[in-house]
Protein backbone atom coordinates (compact mmCIF):
# COMPACT_ATOMS: atom_id res chain seq x y z
CA UNK A 1 0.00 0.00 0.00
CA UNK A 2 1.45 3.46 -0.66
CA UNK A 3 1.28 6.94 1.69
CA UNK A 4 -1.03 8.77 -0.92
CA UNK A 5 -0.28 12.40 0.97
CA UNK A 6 0.63 14.55 -1.77
CA UNK A 7 2.24 16.86 1.21
CA UNK A 8 4.21 13.85 2.20
CA UNK A 9 7.04 14.94 4.98
CA UNK A 10 10.86 13.43 6.16
CA UNK A 11 10.28 11.82 9.25
CA UNK A 12 13.35 11.04 10.90
CA UNK A 13 13.08 7.20 12.45
CA UNK A 14 15.13 4.50 14.52
CA UNK A 15 17.64 5.26 17.09
CA UNK A 16 16.61 4.60 20.66
CA UNK A 17 15.55 8.37 21.71
CA UNK A 18 12.00 7.67 21.65
CA UNK A 19 12.53 3.98 23.03
CA UNK A 20 10.75 3.45 26.66
CA UNK A 21 13.48 1.12 28.02
CA UNK A 22 10.83 0.32 30.95
CA UNK A 23 7.32 -0.76 30.65
CA UNK A 24 4.91 2.06 29.93
CA UNK A 25 1.36 2.56 28.38
CA UNK A 26 0.76 5.17 26.07
CA UNK A 27 -2.13 5.37 23.78
CA UNK A 28 -1.54 6.63 20.53
CA UNK A 29 -4.41 8.00 18.68
CA UNK A 30 -5.04 7.82 14.71
CA UNK A 31 -4.52 10.55 11.60
CA UNK A 32 -7.52 10.14 9.39
CA UNK A 33 -6.03 9.53 5.81
CA UNK A 34 -7.65 9.42 2.40
CA UNK A 35 -6.53 6.39 0.64
CA UNK A 36 -8.32 6.45 -3.31
CA UNK A 37 -11.84 7.14 -3.79
CA UNK A 38 -13.87 4.95 -0.69
CA UNK A 39 -11.56 3.83 1.76
CA UNK A 40 -10.05 6.53 4.67
CA UNK A 41 -7.42 4.60 6.80
CA UNK A 42 -6.55 5.65 10.17
CA UNK A 43 -2.58 6.16 10.51
CA UNK A 44 -0.96 5.27 13.84
CA UNK A 45 2.63 5.33 12.77
CA UNK A 46 4.43 7.62 12.18
CA UNK A 47 2.92 9.27 15.45
CA UNK A 48 3.62 12.28 16.72
CA UNK A 49 6.57 11.29 19.33
CA UNK A 50 6.61 7.76 18.51
CA UNK A 51 7.90 6.61 15.02
CA UNK A 52 8.69 3.01 15.37
CA UNK A 53 7.74 0.10 17.34
CA UNK A 54 10.79 -2.24 16.74
CA UNK A 55 11.33 -2.51 12.67
CA UNK A 56 7.45 -2.10 12.61
CA UNK A 57 7.77 1.86 10.76
CA UNK A 58 4.23 2.20 9.02
CA UNK A 59 0.60 1.42 10.38
CA UNK A 60 -2.88 1.73 9.00
CA UNK A 61 -5.55 0.59 10.15
CA UNK A 62 -8.48 0.55 7.45
CA UNK A 63 -12.36 -0.45 7.97
CA UNK A 64 -14.59 -2.24 8.47
CA UNK A 65 -16.12 -0.62 5.31
CA UNK A 66 -19.07 -1.21 3.40
CA UNK A 67 -17.70 -1.29 -0.31
CA UNK A 68 -20.58 -3.58 -1.86
CA UNK A 69 -21.45 -0.45 -4.23
CA UNK A 70 -18.03 1.06 -4.36
CA UNK A 71 -14.65 0.69 -6.49
CA UNK A 72 -13.11 -0.44 -3.04
CA UNK A 73 -9.29 0.10 -2.71
CA UNK A 74 -7.63 1.14 -5.76
CA UNK A 75 -4.26 2.09 -5.28
CA UNK A 76 -2.15 2.75 -8.62
CA UNK A 77 1.35 1.45 -8.96
CA UNK A 78 3.97 2.77 -6.83
CA UNK A 79 7.29 2.39 -5.95
CA UNK A 80 8.81 0.88 -2.77
CA UNK A 81 12.76 0.46 -1.34
CA UNK A 82 14.02 -0.05 1.84
CA UNK A 83 11.20 -1.64 3.52
CA UNK A 84 8.89 -4.90 3.76
CA UNK A 85 4.93 -4.55 3.17
CA UNK A 86 2.85 -6.59 5.41
CA UNK A 87 -0.66 -7.14 3.98
CA UNK A 88 -2.90 -8.35 6.79
CA UNK A 89 -6.73 -8.70 6.30
CA UNK A 90 -10.24 -9.29 8.89
CA UNK A 91 -12.51 -9.01 5.93
CA UNK A 92 -12.50 -8.36 1.95
CA UNK A 93 -9.63 -9.52 -0.96
CA UNK A 94 -6.73 -7.77 -1.72
CA UNK A 95 -5.69 -7.62 -5.41
CA UNK A 96 -1.49 -7.54 -5.13
CA UNK A 97 0.46 -6.96 -8.46
CA UNK A 98 4.32 -6.05 -8.50
CA UNK A 99 6.61 -5.57 -10.96
CA UNK A 100 8.22 -9.07 -10.73
CA UNK A 101 5.11 -10.20 -12.28
CA UNK A 102 3.90 -11.50 -9.19
CA UNK A 103 -0.20 -11.57 -9.42
CA UNK A 104 -1.67 -12.85 -5.48
CA UNK A 105 -5.24 -12.13 -3.78
CA UNK A 106 -4.84 -11.78 0.04
CA UNK A 107 -7.74 -12.60 1.45
CA UNK A 108 -8.37 -12.78 5.37
CA UNK A 109 -5.81 -13.97 7.85
CA UNK A 110 -3.06 -14.98 4.82
CA UNK A 111 0.04 -13.19 5.02
CA UNK A 112 1.15 -11.02 1.96
CA UNK A 113 4.66 -9.86 2.54
CA UNK A 114 6.49 -8.01 -0.24
CA UNK A 115 10.32 -7.20 0.28
CA UNK A 116 11.07 -4.00 -1.50
CA UNK A 117 15.36 -4.17 -1.48
CA UNK A 118 16.94 -2.11 -3.68
CA UNK A 119 13.53 -1.20 -5.73
CA UNK A 120 9.76 -2.70 -6.22
CA UNK A 121 6.66 -1.46 -7.36
CA UNK A 122 3.17 -2.31 -7.13
CA UNK A 123 -0.23 -1.84 -6.80
CA UNK A 124 -3.38 -3.03 -4.84
CA UNK A 125 -6.77 -2.90 -5.43
CA UNK A 126 -9.63 -4.77 -4.57
CA UNK A 127 -11.44 -7.55 -7.17
CA UNK A 128 -13.89 -7.39 -9.28
CA UNK A 129 -16.48 -8.57 -7.92
CA UNK A 130 -15.25 -8.49 -4.35
CA UNK A 131 -16.58 -9.36 -1.15
CA UNK A 132 -19.13 -6.05 0.57
CA UNK A 133 -16.46 -5.47 3.22
CA UNK A 134 -13.22 -4.35 3.75
CA UNK A 135 -11.21 -4.26 6.94
CA UNK A 136 -7.51 -4.91 7.57
CA UNK A 137 -4.19 -3.05 8.23
CA UNK A 138 -1.08 -2.14 5.91
CA UNK A 139 2.48 -2.23 7.76
CA UNK A 140 5.92 -1.35 6.88
CA UNK A 141 9.08 -2.64 8.14
CA UNK A 142 12.29 -1.11 8.08
CA UNK A 143 15.01 -3.33 6.32
CA UNK A 144 18.27 -2.75 8.13
CA UNK A 145 21.42 -1.28 6.49
CA UNK A 146 22.91 -5.22 5.89
CA UNK A 147 20.06 -6.12 3.58
CA UNK A 148 18.46 -2.65 2.54
CA UNK A 149 19.61 -3.80 -1.19
CA UNK A 150 18.79 -7.41 -1.07
CA UNK A 151 16.85 -8.45 -4.23
CA UNK A 152 13.14 -7.72 -4.36
CA UNK A 153 10.59 -9.73 -3.90
CA UNK A 154 6.97 -11.39 -2.81
CA UNK A 155 5.83 -13.99 -0.25
CA UNK A 156 2.34 -14.96 0.04
CA UNK A 157 1.69 -17.59 3.21
CA UNK A 158 -1.86 -18.45 3.50
CA UNK A 159 -1.11 -20.87 6.27
CA UNK A 160 0.27 -19.29 9.66
CA UNK A 161 0.94 -21.01 12.82
CA UNK A 162 -1.14 -20.36 15.96
CA UNK A 163 -1.00 -20.18 19.29
CA UNK A 164 -4.16 -21.31 21.22
CA UNK A 165 -6.12 -21.24 24.38
CA UNK A 166 -9.48 -21.16 25.56
CA UNK A 167 -11.41 -18.49 23.84
CA UNK A 168 -7.89 -17.12 22.39
CA UNK A 169 -5.52 -17.75 19.33
CA UNK A 170 -3.12 -15.89 18.41
CA UNK A 171 -1.80 -15.92 14.85
CA UNK A 172 1.83 -15.81 14.17
CA UNK A 173 1.75 -13.16 11.25
CA UNK A 174 5.91 -12.75 11.56
CA UNK A 175 8.69 -13.38 14.13
CA UNK A 176 8.07 -16.19 17.07
CA UNK A 177 5.46 -16.06 19.57
CA UNK A 178 5.44 -18.67 22.38
CA UNK A 179 7.48 -21.11 20.57
CA UNK A 180 5.40 -20.98 16.97
CA UNK A 181 7.04 -19.54 13.83
CA UNK A 182 5.88 -17.67 10.85
CA UNK A 183 7.31 -18.44 7.82
CA UNK A 184 7.56 -15.07 6.42
CA UNK A 185 10.71 -13.86 5.53
CA UNK A 186 12.16 -11.61 8.38
CA UNK A 187 15.46 -9.16 8.55
CA UNK A 188 15.49 -8.09 12.32
CA UNK A 189 14.51 -9.62 15.25
CA UNK A 190 10.69 -9.10 15.33
CA UNK A 191 7.30 -10.41 15.76
CA UNK A 192 3.83 -9.27 14.73
CA UNK A 193 0.92 -11.68 15.64
CA UNK A 194 -2.84 -11.10 14.95
CA UNK A 195 -4.82 -11.66 18.41
CA UNK A 196 -8.63 -12.97 18.84
CA UNK A 197 -10.31 -12.50 21.90
CA UNK A 198 -13.51 -14.10 23.26
CA UNK A 199 -15.92 -11.67 25.03
CA UNK A 200 -15.00 -12.49 28.73
CA UNK A 201 -11.78 -14.52 28.08
CA UNK A 202 -8.34 -13.40 29.79
CA UNK A 203 -5.39 -14.65 28.52
CA UNK A 204 -1.34 -13.54 29.48
CA UNK A 205 1.13 -13.59 26.52
CA UNK A 206 4.64 -14.22 26.69
CA UNK A 207 6.63 -10.97 25.88
CA UNK A 208 10.77 -10.58 25.15
CA UNK A 209 11.74 -8.16 27.32
CA UNK A 210 14.24 -7.17 25.10
CA UNK A 211 11.74 -6.17 22.93
CA UNK A 212 9.50 -2.87 22.89
CA UNK A 213 5.53 -3.99 21.70
CA UNK A 214 2.74 -2.18 21.01
CA UNK A 215 -1.00 -3.94 20.05
CA UNK A 216 -3.19 -2.38 17.83
CA UNK A 217 -6.71 -2.87 18.24
CA UNK A 218 -8.45 -4.20 15.01
CA UNK A 219 -12.22 -4.69 16.37
CA UNK A 220 -14.44 -4.94 19.42
CA UNK A 221 -13.04 -4.01 23.12
CA UNK A 222 -10.33 -5.07 24.79
CA UNK A 223 -8.60 -4.69 27.92
CA UNK A 224 -4.15 -4.51 27.10
CA UNK A 225 -2.25 -4.10 30.31
CA UNK A 226 -5.67 -3.16 32.66
CA UNK A 227 -5.70 -0.47 29.64
CA UNK A 228 -9.33 -0.29 27.21
CA UNK A 229 -8.45 -0.29 24.04
CA UNK A 230 -11.32 0.78 20.85
CA UNK A 231 -10.67 0.27 17.32
CA UNK A 232 -8.40 2.38 15.36
CA UNK A 233 -6.33 3.49 18.54
CA UNK A 234 -2.58 1.58 19.27
CA UNK A 235 -1.26 1.36 23.10
CA UNK A 236 2.30 1.24 22.70
CA UNK A 237 4.01 -0.59 26.24
CA UNK A 238 7.64 -0.36 26.31
CA UNK A 239 10.20 -2.93 26.63
CA UNK A 240 10.80 -4.55 30.23
CA UNK A 241 8.19 -6.96 29.80
CA UNK A 242 8.07 -10.59 30.27
CA UNK A 243 4.12 -10.91 29.87
CA UNK A 244 1.18 -9.15 28.62
CA UNK A 245 -2.52 -9.50 30.64
CA UNK A 246 -5.29 -9.43 27.86
CA UNK A 247 -9.16 -9.48 28.74
CA UNK A 248 -11.84 -9.59 25.57
CA UNK A 249 -14.40 -7.19 27.29
CA UNK A 250 -16.34 -8.44 23.94
CA UNK A 251 -15.20 -10.10 20.82
CA UNK A 252 -12.51 -8.53 20.14
CA UNK A 253 -9.49 -8.41 17.33
CA UNK A 254 -5.91 -7.28 18.21
CA UNK A 255 -2.64 -6.37 16.69
CA UNK A 256 0.53 -7.10 18.92
CA UNK A 257 3.55 -5.95 17.16
CA UNK A 258 7.43 -5.78 18.77
CA UNK A 259 10.71 -6.02 17.89
CA UNK A 260 14.74 -5.27 19.20
CA UNK A 261 14.51 -1.22 19.62
CA UNK A 262 15.69 -0.07 15.69
CA UNK A 263 19.32 1.60 16.63
CA UNK A 264 19.64 2.89 13.09
CA UNK A 265 18.34 6.29 11.92
CA UNK A 266 16.95 6.49 8.77
CA UNK A 267 14.83 8.63 6.78
CA UNK A 268 11.13 8.11 5.59
CA UNK A 269 9.39 9.93 2.78
CA UNK A 270 6.53 9.21 0.75
CA UNK A 271 7.19 5.07 -0.09
CA UNK A 272 10.62 5.31 0.37
CA UNK A 273 13.27 4.28 3.34
CA UNK A 274 17.16 5.93 2.81
CA UNK A 275 19.41 6.73 5.12
CA UNK A 276 19.83 10.21 3.37
CA UNK A 277 18.12 12.78 1.66
CA UNK A 278 20.24 12.47 -1.70
CA UNK A 279 19.56 9.17 -1.21
CA UNK A 280 15.41 9.40 -1.27
CA UNK A 281 16.11 12.32 -4.01
CA UNK A 282 17.74 9.88 -6.27
CA UNK A 283 14.85 7.40 -6.28
CA UNK A 284 12.41 9.88 -6.48
CA UNK A 285 13.96 11.09 -9.48
CA UNK A 286 14.62 7.45 -10.36
CA UNK A 287 10.79 6.33 -10.23
CA UNK A 288 9.77 9.65 -12.29
CA UNK A 289 11.95 9.42 -15.00
CA UNK A 290 13.73 5.97 -15.03
CA UNK A 291 13.37 2.14 -15.04
CA UNK A 292 14.87 0.96 -11.84
CA UNK A 293 11.65 0.39 -10.23
CA UNK A 294 10.52 -1.73 -13.19
CA UNK A 295 6.81 -1.89 -14.24
CA UNK A 296 3.32 -3.29 -12.78
CA UNK A 297 1.69 -5.10 -15.74
CA UNK A 298 -2.53 -5.76 -15.77
CA UNK A 299 -3.17 -2.57 -13.49
CA UNK A 300 -6.13 -0.50 -15.41
CA UNK A 301 -4.77 2.99 -14.79
CA UNK A 302 -1.83 5.02 -14.81
CA UNK A 303 0.86 4.81 -11.89
CA UNK A 304 1.18 7.18 -9.21
CA UNK A 305 3.21 10.39 -9.70
CA UNK A 306 5.83 11.01 -7.08
CA UNK A 307 4.97 14.21 -4.72
CA UNK A 308 7.39 17.11 -4.84
CA UNK A 309 10.14 16.64 -2.09
CA UNK A 310 10.49 19.52 0.67
CA UNK A 311 13.63 21.33 -0.37
CA UNK A 312 15.19 21.92 2.93
CA UNK A 313 18.04 19.12 3.56
CA UNK A 314 17.04 16.94 6.63
CA UNK A 315 19.47 14.36 8.56
CA UNK A 316 18.50 11.69 10.55
CA UNK A 317 18.72 12.24 14.46
CA UNK A 318 18.62 10.17 17.60
CA UNK A 319 15.43 12.10 19.11
CA UNK A 320 12.75 13.09 16.71
CA UNK A 321 10.88 16.20 18.23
Amino acid sequence: MSNLDRQATLSACGGRGFVAAEPVRELLTPRHVRLGESTEVRRLLPNLGRRMIGAWAFVDHYGPDDIADEPGMQVPPHPHMGLQTVSWLHDGEVLHRDSLGSLRTIRPRELGLMTSGRAISHSEESPKPHARYLHGAQLWVALPDAHRNVEPHFEHHANLPTVTAPGFTATVILGELDGARSPGTTYSPIVGADLALAHGTGASLPLDPDFEYAVLSMSGEAHVDGVPVTPGTMLYLGCGRTELPLRGESDAGLMLLGGEPFEEEVLMWWNFMGRSQEEIEQARRDWMEGSRFGEVRGYDGARLPAPTLPPVPMKPRGRVR
